[in-house]
């Protein structure tokens, strides 16, 4: 089964999601290409190891990153989800606002 939702960022940029049972990415395309992603394994129900997030140079300095960080954490309070990040920038973001603090996992990954 997969799911899929989307969030506009500004613009024509919009962040997508799509998973299955193993994991999923939230995702923006510009002419039918991927040019930011953040990728998610699910090693069990209730959590997700955030793995890698990517970026186009494209789109330096408008926050997408970010946004697809703040949509993974959106989506993780939504579905009562903990999330592992192994990513260093999806790190970055959740350990240094304490508002974010909800979703982490503390569990090592």
């Amino acid at each position: 089964m997969s799911a899929s939702t989307q969030e506009d960022v500004g613009g024509e940029l919009t962040v997508r999601h799509a998973e299955d049972a193993r994991g999923g990415a939230f995702f923006v395309e510009a002419g039918g290409e991927r040019v930011a992603e953040m990728t998610y394994t699910r090693p069990s129900d209730g959590r997700a190891v955030i793995e890698h997030t990517s970026v186009s140079e494209r789109l330096g300095g408008r926050g997408v990153g970010k946004r697809l960080v703040l949509a993974g954490v959106e989506w993780a309070r939504a579905t009562g989800t903990k999330l592992v990040p192994r990513c260093s920038y999806a790190r970055a973001v959740l350990t240094r606002d304490p508002s974010l603090a909800d979703v982490l996992d503390d569990r090592a990954p």
